[in-house]
This record gives C-alpha cells, structure tokens and sequence, in this order.
C-alpha cells in the first residue's frame, strides 16, 4: 500500500516508502517535521529515488543554501520564471516561498502573474527580466544581456548563480508540468499573515 493516499498529486504513479532510497526516507522526514507536509514533488519525483537525489542536491544546493543571491532574489528567479513557463506546482510553492522571505505577499503574487506590476527595485527587476529574456528567448540571449546585471551592481557570481538558478527552475518546471504536478495546499495560505 502507498503511504501518500492523495494519488492525483501525478501524473506517473507514485512510490511506496519501501521503495524509496534511505536518503529519500530521510528527506520525507524532515520535511514532515519542520513543515507538517511531505512536498508533493518529493513524492512524485522519488518515483525514480535515485534521480530524484541528484536533482534535489543540486536544486538544494542552488536556491536554499548560503550562496551569492540572497533566499529572496533566488526565489524571486523562480517565481518569475514558473510562471512564464505556467508550471502550477512551482509558481505556487516557490511564491509561498517569497511570500516568506520578503514578507510580502502582494508583490509575490504579482511576481507571478506579471513581474512589470510588482514595483520591483531595480536590482531586482534586471534579474527579472534576464530571467525573462533566458526562459522565453534563449536564443537571442547574447553576452551584452548580462549588462544591465553590472549596471544594478551584479558582480559576476552572483550572475553566474542566477543564470543556474535561472536553468534549474526552466528544467524543474518542464518536469514538474510533464508529471501534472499538484501543489500541497499548504503553500496557498503560507506568507499570508494572520
């Protein structure tokens, strides 16, 4: 029998907790504890647990460690691309996520739906637009794209981590999308205050 009864999560079937690797095991753990919910893309994804454990160390990695970009520009990146590519699971999950981190859940929402209308201060709305630019366009994306991230003070790790951030959440999204991935409902109240 399946430990997660909701089986609409995906569009694949999903794994039963004694086939899943240790690790996977783990991570479900953890999550049920320090959010009172298992992510649904950790169910769906650990289909193939050892796949899934190679993105998820490399996306870890990218958008919740320390890194060059602080939690908000990273999620702030995949806000705006998930919803240019109208990938659901992560337009909503990451969006609880900004919610959080900037405490703001008016500009998230509109991050989401139309980055332009959000106000964003102009580091951020470089990031944006490159985010943009390399998800709707990447064949017209020259290096001379990479000049309005100087300009708003960018050095060149932290453009080199929001072109990976950029990558991770455009493959995230495709997968995500292919699988019909459904948010937890948790993430539609997260940010929201009291």
């Amino acid at each position: 029998m399946n430990d997660f009864a909701d089986r609409s999560i995906s569009a694949l079937p999903l794994p039963d907790a004694d086939d899943v690797p240790e690790g996977v095991r783990k991570l479900w753990a953890k999550s049920q504890e320090a959010f009172g919910f298992v992510p649904n893309v950790f169910v769906a994804q650990a289909y193939n647990g050892d796949q899934f454990q190679a993105w998820w160390n490399y996306f870890n990695l990218l958008v919740n460690k320390a890194g060059h970009l602080t939690n908000a520009e990273r999620e702030l990146i995949g806000v705006v691309v998930s919803g240019l590519n109208r990938c659901t699971y992560c337009a909503v999950s990451h969006g609880a996520a900004l919610r959080f981190y900037t405490e703001d859940p008016v500009t998230s929402d509109l991050v989401g739906i139309n980055w332009r209308q959000a106000n964003l201060p102009e580091r951020e709305s470089a990031l944006a637009a490159y985010a943009e630019k390399l998800t709707v366009a990447p064949a017209e994306v020259t290096p001379s794209d990479l000049e309005p991230l100087r300009a708003v003070g960018l050095d060149d790790h932290e453009i080199l981590e929001a072109i990976q951030v950029i990558g991770m959440f455009n493959m995230s999204n495709r997968v995500s999308t292919a699988m019909a991935m459904v948010p937890n409902a948790e993430y539609h109240s997260q940010g929201r205050g009291a």
